[in-house]
């Protein structure tokens, strides 16, 4: 394992060259034109799991909806979740919610500048809350992701396991040494945008493109591919649904809204059950009765942790007596107003595909 003195010769050495790359070939983003916290934090979390390309359309949609903390706080749920949708991880924006009602119940809608403060909002972890404090406040503060780990790891060669905290705790307390304290901003953001761009997590890493390959123990070894150390995933655990597109005879869609606990919890969703029940089964317990199920193509989707297998039906029903769990919508109205998740859109366009070649128009 390195020890904090093996990094203090690299100090002045490969930091100003990755700032003066950083300063020339960084990336123009919307959130790096700014200094408000609030918009910081909103690219933040965004840019959790989510590639940057996919965030961009998002991050201007959410703020022109909610330009401030305040009307994010006070905006309705099924609003905020509709402006997530196909972002995933749809916790990450309740969270912010719950984060922005304190921040303006107990900090008069200032967001706080201290980092402990920062990290005490819910949803704001270590990385995050440095991100904020260095970016918009310029405080001297780490923020270690995994492409930070990344590129670190390849520069020292580290074995050590970046999926391990006492990693992720390593590095920050290196970083927090090394940081220049007249730029954390630039500094952090310039070693994110080396993993990001350059020190790739999947594939070869460009290092003919590295500003700092000169002073990579893992270029020079060649063996960039040892490192990062990470752990391998245990495998996913898999489930199979059956999944309904349900339609009644005035063309109305039904939606559910889940659990407000678990996988997807509070979301809106298309009926589904597990193998445990028949679909003939579960539609009567819905109250559907008198239906038609057609098969459609499978699907999976693939969650963190779960492996959905997914097997749809496009069920065609006459009844006007249904189980008043479900929520029957036109198409414009579903597709304006609801927020699905992504799990579930392929089956909604092979639910609305398969309308159509049967006739259906779908008023709008």
């Amino acid at each position: 394992m390195l020890q904090q003195k093996d990094t203090t010769e690299y100090s002045d050495r490969w930091i100003q060259p990755l700032l003066e790359w950083f300063q020339i070939n960084a990336r123009k983003l919307p959130w790096r034109e700014t200094k408000d916290p609030y918009r910081i934090w909103v690219s933040e979390i965004m840019l959790q799991q989510t590639r940057v390309e996919a965030v961009k359309g998002y991050y201007t949609r959410f703020l022109d909806a909610f330009p401030d903390v305040r009307s994010l706080a006070d905006a309705p749920e099924d609003q905020l979740m509709k402006l997530w949708q196909g972002l995933g991880y749809y916790n990450r924006a309740r969270n912010m919610q719950i984060a922005a009602r304190t921040i303006v119940t107990e900090y008069a809608g200032v967001f706080p500048s201290d980092l402990k403060e920062l990290r005490a909002l819910k949803g704001i972890g270590d990385y995050t809350a440095g991100a904020i404090a260095s970016i918009a406040f310029s405080q001297a503060t780490p923020a270690v992701d995994g492409n930070v780990l990344r590129v670190m790891s390849r520069i020292f060669a580290d074995p050590q396991d970046i999926a391990e905290q006492t990693t992720k705790r390593f590095w920050h307390d290196i970083l927090l040494e090394l940081m220049p304290k007249k730029a954390p901003a630039q500094f952090n953001q310039a070693l994110m945008e080396l993993g990001a761009i350059v020190c790739l997590p999947n594939g070869a890493p460009l290092c003919q493109s590295c500003p700092v390959r000169a002073y990579c123990k893992a270029y020079a070894k060649n063996q960039m591919d040892l490192y990062p150390v990470k752990s391998s995933k245990k495998p996913r655990k898999q489930e199979h649904l059956y999944v309904f597109f349900l339609l009644d005879d005035k063309q109305r869609i039904a939606l559910r809204k889940r659990e407000k606990k678990g996988l997807l919890a509070g979301l809106w969703e298309l009926p589904c059950c597990g193998k445990e029940i028949s679909p003939a089964a579960f539609l009567a317990e819905l109250g559907v009765w008198q239906a038609d199920l057609t098969p459609m193509p499978l699907h999976k989707h693939i969650f963190t942790h779960i492996e959905w297998q997914m097997e749809p039906y496009f069920v065609c029903t006459k009844q006007d007596d249904h189980n008043d769990t479900l929520q029957w919508l036109s198409l414009q109205e579903a597709e304006e107003n609801y927020a699905l998740p992504s799990a579930f859109r392929n089956i909604w366009q092979d639910g609305i595909e398969e309308g159509r070649k049967r006739g259906y128009v779908f008023y709008r």
